[in-house]
């Protein structure tokens, strides 16, 4: 079942691994972070700003809050530094939505129309804020896949090792 400590949790370890794929991508240039690596969103950077594209989209369900987006496949943000900074603001904010989260809203359901396919869903709280983490774990998978084809290895991303996970 999914708890308000557990989407807490999630909220951390979302932050927790940004910082690092995030610190790791600004020690490469530029080109380096926006090469073709023939990865879904081409380069490091493409699928850095999709995680952030998505993260908006959904929060923007969650919490009606208007967050600048833009079409999938389409860069939110081409300067890295500006990109960094948006990806920090976010993972706050995802952290205080998990903090106010009530187990109540996780099983209200949530209705909405997908841009995708312009179809309206309607399906419960705790499964739209699992897809949120789901869908950044999926991408990142893909981030830490092409620092490592480059050498870079950012370390253990296992939750378990998450600093501070005892605490929570």
């Amino acid at each position: 079942m999914t708890t308000p400590r557990t989407c807490q949790t999630f909220a951390r370890y979302n932050s927790w691994m940004n910082g690092k794929i995030y610190a790791a991508c600004a020690e490469l240039d530029d080109a380096a972070r926006k090469a073709d690596r023939g990865a879904f969103f081409k380069s490091l950077h493409g699928t850095l700003d999709h995680i952030l594209l998505g993260d908006r989209i959904w929060m923007s369900r969650f919490t009606g809050n208007d967050y600048p987006r833009t079409t999938i496949g389409t860069l939110l943000y081409e300067d890295f530094e500006e990109l960094a900074s948006a990806r920090r603001a976010m993972d706050a904010e995802i952290e205080a939505f998990a903090d106010g989260l009530t187990p109540d809203w996780l099983a209200r359901p949530l209705s909405w129309t997908s841009g995708l396919d312009g179809q309206t869903r309607s399906q419960p709280g705790w499964l739209l804020v699992s897809h949120l983490f789901n869908h950044q774990t999926h991408h990142r998978g893909q981030a830490t896949t092409l620092l490592s084809q480059l050498g870079i290895d950012i370390g253990s991303t296992d939750l378990p090792w998450m600093p501070q996970v005892e605490e929570i």
